[in-house]
């Protein structure tokens, strides 16, 4: 984790819906490796004094384009820390749930709005049914997104953001 004193990464990502409860997910990878790839919900990290709301729009409208969205209350927390390009990140990271009307979005990276290191890493998007995340062979973070989804379909979303486990790459 963290050396003591080091401040986490304050990060926002987006679950963001579709009408069919599809869940929309980017595919990224190690730069320079297209092999070490995996799956990930948009989102990043915070920008200025911008509140965590404030940055999961940002970067939903900056990865994706998508701006057309219901921002909902925060589902999950969880710290984690993975190496990625060359370098430890370690991060704070705040899950909202977002709803979008529209079932014809099609979910395209946003060239313009990456920074250069996601243009290097972020390979494209797509819906994921719950289905399909349960079937996959692919990584996908957070890990157990499938069940997470489960509980959120069934039980709605969580009167208190649901602590997940910490996560160690």
């Amino acid at each position: 984790m963290p050396e003591q004193g080091h401040a986490l990464r304050r990060v926002a990502r987006v679950v963001l819906l579709d009408p069919e409860n599809r869940v929309l997910l980017l595919h990224g990878h190690e730069p320079g490796d297209r092999a070490d790839d995996w799956w990930f919900t948009p989102g990043g990290g915070l920008e200025g004094d911008e509140t965590r709301e404030q940055a999961a729009l940002r970067e939903l409208a900056e990865e994706t384009g998508i701006t057309d969205v219901e921002l909902g209350p925060v589902l999950w927390q969880r710290i984690c820390s993975f190496p990625f390009d060359g370098r430890r990140w370690d991060q704070d990271e705040w899950y909202f749930l977002a709803r979008t009307a529209s079932s014809t979005v099609r979910p395209e990276i946003n060239e313009a709005g990456l920074t250069d290191l996601e243009r290097r890493s972020v390979a494209g998007a797509r819906w994921w049914t719950y289905r399909e995340l349960t079937e996959a062979h692919e990584t996908v973070y957070p890990t157990r997104l499938a069940e997470l989804l489960n509980r959120l379909f069934d039980e709605g979303p969580p009167g208190r953001p649901l602590v997940l486990d910490t996560e160690i790459a």
